[in-house]
């Protein structure tokens, strides 16, 4: 064999030989799972200073435990379960989350969509996650009794039994502790504000509980 041979085939083997290197270190930078939060202002820090919101205060609770999880928040204000759902598969596909925080509804109300139209597209989103693997927190919404008594009723009503129903887990009320309170929102009365973000984070912290083993697994 010549030298210029020889030289090719050394060269062969030392990219061959760190390709192969590169593989479980590759495997390691995309392995750390996922948890995709899917919401509206609630969840997109609407009228807050940045990285104020419940959601980076569950980024910084899974640092302090040195957790291998990462958040993504693709909360968007004003979203519908319908954009929601639209927007979801490419999500689902590109984030590979391994567990989804389904934050939506209330500006469905706000719009007037149907209940049964609702309640479908969150079905939908539910399965969807579920299909790709990933585990489900529904939060519970209500709307305000100006609504009527009967609507908001039925309002309140269906994510318990959507829930049930997709066998997911549930929050009840995502705005506990900080819906009764008029000094935990901001000026316009419909977005909580700073102050009361530590008490939605409790909330979904504590709705998370069926999940706490696996978001410490190291």
């Amino acid at each position: 064999m010549n030298c210029y041979r020889l030289t090719l085939l050394i060269k062969e083997l030392l990219l061959t030989g760190l390709f192969c290197l590169l593989i479980p270190f590759t495997s390691v930078a995309h392995a750390n799972p996922v948890i995709l939060v899917m919401g509206d202002s609630l969840s997109a820090e609407y009228g807050l200073p940045r990285g104020a919101g419940w959601v980076k205060l569950l980024e910084v609770q899974l640092q302090k435990q040195a957790s291998p999880w990462s958040v993504f928040n693709a909360s968007i204000s004003g979203e519908t379960s319908s954009g929601g759902l639209i927007r979801l598969p490419a999500l689902l596909e590109s984030k590979k989350p391994s567990i989804v925080l389904l934050e939506l509804g209330a500006n469905d109300a706000l719009r007037g969509l149907s209940l049964e139209q609702t309640t479908m597209n969150l079905r939908k989103m539910i399965q969807l996650s579920k299909d790709s693997g990933a585990k489900v927190l529904l939060f519970g919404m209500q709307i305000p009794p100006n609504y009527g008594q009967q609507y908001t009723k039925q309002f309140k009503e269906l994510y318990p039994a959507l829930a049930s129903k997709e066998g997911v887990a549930l929050l009840p009320f995502f705005l506990a502790g900080v819906a009764s309170n008029a000094e935990l929102f901001q000026a316009d009365n419909i977005h909580p504000n700073t102050a009361a973000q530590s008490i939605l984070f409790k909330n979904v912290w504590g709705a998370l509980a069926p999940y706490q083993k696996l978001l410490q697994v190291q």
